[in-house]
């Protein structure tokens, strides 16, 4: 999968650069092929690092989904870079050349630890076996369970508030705080590295203190700062703010795959979390609709915002109702181990 991930992903971008004003083919090579090729190479290092480390599955895929996130910061300013010396078609040639190699390499590397693997010296600790299923679930048996869709919901709600900033970062600040163009600019830089941070920062807290608790944590802390950002003046202020909120932005891609692993099994993580991240798709459409419909109504970004800390405040119920994760579903007798 990481393989076909990388030649869709590397030829998707590659072919873009063929473009040649027709929208149609740039939605269908960068769009279309890159899109699917990108889905594929998301999930597969999650999918397999929970099996590596079962002794710190948070820590492990904060690392995996921080890379996904950090990958910007490396692009972005080589893409302008390229785009200023050779122009925008061929940038997407170079691109996809260095896209289609790198990933490919990197998916030869991928397997699964032997059957029944477990770190030397290592055995589960009395909290880990609580919020732990014994159970390895199916896709067809986790669609059957609740928890899966209080789980969608949880990555949904928090995906469509840190959306709803990214997509509004420059303006935002521009109108709240009276910041210059240049300045809010660079926020857009600062939020990314905090997105980035808060992907491992999250996760590794969560093997400590709980998956459910970082979630009960950081949805009533970002509906506390969505109400402040309103009232702030200071750029300097208002720049924090947004940076703790990304945080909790990231810290939902970090900690959400060793959740839904914890609660449904390692063994079919991919499928149960990659049919999960469709909460990743919507939030990408509703997030900046929202923001965008709500500032157009009111004519100021102060009124989305208060919405937007009421439906963090609302959704604190979720992790609530979800409650510990290995007592939350029904146990029965696990699937027998693959053997190679």
């Amino acid at each position: 999968v990481a393989v076909a991930s990388g030649a869709l992903y590397g030829i998707g971008v590659f072919l873009a650069g063929f473009s040649d004003g027709r929208v149609w083919w740039k939605y269908s090579s960068y769009g279309l092929m890159g899109g699917i090729g990108l889905g594929l190479g998301y999930i597969v290092p999650v999918a397999t690092l929970v099996r590596w480390f079962p002794d710190r599955r948070g820590m492990i895929t904060g690392i995996a989904v921080a890379g996904f996130g950090a990958g910007a910061l490396i692009t972005a300013p080589l893409a302008t870079r390229l785009v200023a010396s050779i122009g925008a078609p061929r940038t997407f040639v170079v691109l996809g050349i260095v896209y289609l190699a790198a990933v490919i390499c990197a998916g030869l590397f991928m397997k699964n630890p032997p059957a029944g693997f477990v770190p030397s010296g290592w055995t589960p600790s009395v909290a880990q076996q609580k919020q732990r299923s014994t159970k390895v679930y199916t896709l067809q048996e986790a669609l059957a369970s609740w928890q899966w869709y209080g789980l969608w919901a949880l990555l949904f709600l928090n995906t469509t508030a840190g959306i709803a900033i990214i997509s509004q970062a420059a303006p935002m600040a521009e109108e709240i705080t009276g910041a210059s163009a240049a300045a809010a600019a660079g926020l857009v830089g600062a939020i990314s590295i905090a997105n980035g941070a808060g992907r491992f920062l999250w996760a590794s807290l969560s093997d400590s203190i709980g998956r459910r608790t970082v979630f009960l944590i950081m949805f009533p802390l970002q509906g506390l700062l969505f109400a402040l950002l309103p009232a702030v003046n200071s750029f300097a202020a208002f720049t924090v703010l947004a940076c703790i909120i990304m945080l909790c932005y990231g810290g939902g891609f970090g900690t959400m795959p060793a959740f839904a692993a914890d609660r449904f099994g390692a063994e079919n993580v991919g499928s149960i979390y990659g049919l999960m991240l469709t909460a990743w798709s919507f939030a990408g459409v509703l997030g900046p609709m929202l923001i965008a419909a709500l500032r157009q109504q009111t004519g100021q970004y102060g009124d989305a915002l208060y919405v937007i800390a009421g439906l963090m405040f609302v959704s604190t119920i979720i992790p609530v109702l979800l409650g510990k994760v290995g007592r939350a579903v029904s146990v029965s007798t696990p699937l027998p181990a693959k053997t190679n």
